[in-house]
């Protein structure tokens, strides 16, 4: 995979230790894992990010980070893959988690004469149904996915050396 891609874009554990935003937690950031870029952090990461950016809430970066800790994953990658989600595709993401959600729970699908708070209130059901299905699934094709490429990525890799060797011979 393109690690110095990944290694040129992203700041140094050491940058980020010495914020002084961060207070005491920067230590936290001093893990190894939280900046490894292997198939298991990305892969990782991947799960973490569009999980994330599938639940509708508020701060959802803050959440990617939390569980990128807790999991020891790539935690550059799993906040920004929380941008899924951003204030142009809300909307859409969204809609789609709650159509899930209300088909899952056999919702009718049109809309009341009047909205009140009370209806606002029963259609969060069908929305965080969806939203926790949807980032389940699309995070596991996104954690399927980058192991599939990685995987990819070696195998081409083996296969180049192979024919260098048989070349050199």
């Amino acid at each position: 995979m393109p690690r110095r891609l990944f290694r040129k874009y992203l700041p140094s554990p050491e940058r980020l230790t010495r914020l002084s935003a961060l207070g005491r937690r920067s230590g936290l950031l001093a893990d190894p894992n939280l900046w490894h870029l292997n198939r298991r952090s990305l892969s990782g990461a991947a799960f973490v990010g569009i999980f994330c950016a599938f639940l509708p809430i508020p701060m959802q970066m803050v959440l990617a980070a939390l569980l990128a800790l807790r999991f020891k994953c790539n935690l550059p990658l799993s906040m920004v893959l929380v941008w899924i989600s951003n204030p142009v595709t809300y909307v859409p993401v969204f809609y789609f988690s709650y159509r899930v959600g209300a088909w899952l729970l056999d919702m009718p699908r049109h809309m009341p004469e009047q909205v009140t708070v009370a209806w606002f209130v029963e259609q969060l059901l069908p929305l965080w149904l969806g939203s926790l299905l949807c980032g389940l699934v699309f995070g596991l094709a996104g954690f399927i996915l980058i192991r599939l490429l990685w995987r990819l990525a070696i195998v081409r890799s083996w296969q180049a050396r192979r024919q260098r060797r048989a070349r050199g011979n």
